[in-house]
C-alpha cells in the first residue's frame, strides 16, 4: 500500500471554547497547532480561521496571516484551506481563502443537511469554485458528504474545470448526512476512478473507527479538533497532535508507514509554494 497521508483539521468553524478549552482560535494558536500536528505525523493541515471574537470568518487577511505563520514555523507542511467556511456564508465570502497562497483547497461538491441547517452547494456554485481553484493552480480536495456528491465532482472534471490529480475526502457521520458506516465508505470508494486517491473524515466518535477502516483499505485519514474533540470516550484531546499520534500508532500497528509532506506532494501532484 501507499504510505498513509494524515490530514489534521485544526479548528473548523463550529467548535467553541465552551466545548473544549483546547481549540485554537487566533492565527498564532492555529499555526502552533498546525505545526505540532505536523511534528506528530500529519503532512496536510486543513485550515479554517476565526475573527477576534472567535467566530468563523473567511477574511483573506486572517487567512494570509495564518498561512504565513504556518509556513514560517513548519515550511514543509502542505496547507489546505477551507472554501466551505460556515453555513450561511456567501460564495464570494467563502472563496476569499484561496487568495492566501495555499497548495490545496477543499471543494464542496453537493448540498447537504448539516445538523439543523442546510449547507448549500449547487452546480453553478461548484463550477464557479472549481474554475477559481484551477485558475489559482491549487489542488482541490473534493468534499463528499453523500455518494451523489462524487458524481458532481466527476461532472466538473468531465467538463474540464478541474485538471489536477483527483483527491476525495469522504466526510461521514455529520448529523443529517451520510452515516459513518463501513458499507457507506466501501460504496463511496467504489464510485471514484481507479487512479484517484481518497481520505475519510469520521465525525465525532466515528473518527478512529473510520480511520482504521481507511488504513486497512489503502485510503488516507483526516483527524482533528474540527471533527472530534475526544481522544477516547469522555477524554478530551488536549491538542490536534494527540489525535494525529493516535492514528500514527494505529497505522504502524497495522503495518502501514506514514507519508511525509514531500511524499504526499508526489502522491497528490502538488507543487510546493512558499
Amino acid at each position: 500500500m501507499e504510505k498513509l497521508i494524515i490530514t489534521a483539521a485544526v479548528c473548523g468553524a463550529e467548535v467553541t471554547r465552551k466545548q473544549t478549552p483546547y481549540i485554537p482560535l487566533t492565527p498564532e494558536e492555529i499555526a502552533d497547532e498546525a505545526c505540532a500536528a505536523r511534528e506528530a505525523g500529519a503532512s496536510i493541515v486543513h485550515i479554517h480561521v476565526r475573527d477576534e471574537n472567535g467566530e468563523p470568518t473567511q477574511d483573506v487577511k486572517v487567512f494570509k496571516r495564518t498561512v504565513e505563520l504556518i509556513r514560517a514555523k513548519c515550511p514543509d507542511v502542505i496547507v489546505q484551506v477551507s472554501t466551505g467556511g460556515a453555513v450561511g456564508m456567501s460564495a464570494d465570502e467563502r472563496l476569499q481563502s484561496i487568495y492566501s497562497n495555499p497548495e490545496m483547497a477543499t471543494l464542496d461538491v453537493g448540498t447537504t443537511n448539516f445538523g439543523n441547517d442546510i449547507f448549500v452547494n449547487d452546480m453553478p456554485l461548484i463550477r464557479h469554485f472549481a474554475q477559481k481553484i484551477e485558475e489559482m493552480n491549487i489542488v482541490p480536495e473534493f468534499e463528499c458528504f453523500e455518494v451523489g456528491h462524487i458524481y458532481n465532482a466527476l461532472r466538473v472534471v468531465k467538463e474540464g474545470l478541474i485538471r489536477a490529480h483527483l483527491h476525495f475526502d469522504f466526510v461521514l457521520g455529520v448529523p443529517g448526512a451520510c452515516p459513518a458506516d463501513i458499507r457507506n465508505l466501501v460504496r463511496m470508494v467504489d464510485c471514484i476512478p481507479a487512479n484517484a486517491t481518497w481520505t475519510v473524515a469520521g465525525i465525532g466518535r466515528h473518527e478512529f473507527e473510520m480511520a482504521a477502516h481507511a488504513i486497512a483499505m489503502g485510503g488516507h485519514v483526516r483527524v482533528g479538533l474540527e471533527d472530534n474533540i475526544y481522544l477516547s470516550k469522555g477524554v478530551l484531546a488536549k491538542s490536534n497532535a494527540e489525535l494525529v499520534e493516535k492514528v500514527v500508532r494505529i497505522s504502524k500497528e497495522m503495518g502501514r508507514q506514514i507519508a511525509t509532506p514531500q511524499e504526499t506532494r508526489i502522491l497528490l501532484g502538488i507543487e510546493k509554494k512558499s
